[in-house]
């Protein structure tokens, strides 16, 4: 089965409205799916834990504008293509092949910058999302 990929309806989009201090229904899918593959995978969110709270929130407001989690760490000059080729949804062919995030959401063991976290709640990846500079 293929996967749909394209801004979601209008009533979809109704229902990932959600009040300023609420985190979207993305933001958690996106919380929850990098906290489950940094496990799954072994690999380790950076120490900085600012910058897997913004590439989360980057993933989740593409995959609510674009319909697919695409990487937001890259330019495209055509996102709605990119988001339908797949390469670089997340996790991106790179990641999945070899390990390599071009992001640093998830980092080998053996990475000068990786921490020792696998693990953010929402509300961690709201709060310093929304602190980022």
């Amino acid at each position: 089965t293929t996967a749909r990929v394209g801004p979601p309806s209008r009533r979809c989009a109704a229902a990932l409205s959600t009040t300023e201090d609420e985190p979207s229904v993305s933001l958690k899918a996106m919380t929850m799916f990098s906290n489950t593959y940094a496990k799954n995978t072994g690999t380790f969110f950076c120490s900085d834990p600012s910058i897997p709270a913004v590439v989360i929130r980057g993933l989740a407001e593409h995959k609510d504008t674009l319909g697919a989690p695409l990487c937001p760490c890259r330019h495209y000059d055509d996102k709605v293509a990119e988001a339908k080729n797949g390469y670089w949804n997340c996790p991106c062919v790179p990641m999945r092949e070899r390990h390599e995030c071009h992001c640093m959401l998830f980092l080998t063991e053996d990475n000068e910058f990786a921490g020792d976290s696998q693990q953010l709640t929402v509300e961690e990846v709201k709060k310093l999302a929304d602190e980022a500079p």
